[in-house]
């Protein structure tokens, strides 16, 4: 009985062991040019009409999900022509799948003057990891979220894992 209950312990920690290790590879990825934002201010901040979100990924890893009124710029073919009619004092954050991508993008839009450009920490996998809603291309909620390769998928915990 004390090693069922030991082990029924240490299946309890298994979780926080998972994040722990999801933000220690998140912090390895970012360099702290653009300020983080994380899922739960995020969630504080979208009613509010002079936010806009900006989805960095290519644009099949867009079509698969996506957050709610997100608008996708991409990042290969990133142009600032994609925003210029944002207003360079709205609130403006941008996310990739884990945040690296979205960083880079981040970086392009405060050189270019926007003032309060926010990177969403651990970009849409750590949004579907702590059960907030993502959207397919027909504006539908959905569970797939595009994890743009096999080795990125294991940083998504919660949903239904798309790559090619």
């Amino acid at each position: 009985m004390h090693r069922l209950w030991i082990f029924l312990l240490s299946l309890a920690w298994l979780p926080a062991c998972d994040q722990k290790t999801f933000d220690e590879k998140m912090q390895s990825l970012y360099s702290q040019s653009v300020p983080l934002i994380t899922h739960s201010e995020l969630q504080s901040l979208l009613k509010k009409p002079e936010l806009h979100l900006l989805d960095t990924r290519e644009k099949r890893e867009f079509d698969v999900s996506h957050l709610p009124n997100a608008l996708w710029v991409g990042f290969k073919d990133f142009s600032l022509q994609r925003v210029a009619n944002l207003s360079k004092d709205d609130t403006v954050v941008v996310y990739c799948s884990v945040g690296y991508r979205s960083e880079r993008i981040g970086e392009k839009l405060r050189k270019a003057g926007y003032q309060n450009v926010f990177n969403l920490y651990g970009g849409i996998f750590d949004w579907k990891n702590k059960n907030n809603r993502v959207i397919n291309n027909q504006n539908e909620p959905t569970d797939s979220v595009h994890t743009y390769n096999k080795k990125w998928s294991q940083w998504l915990y919660k949903g239904t894992k798309v790559y090619e």
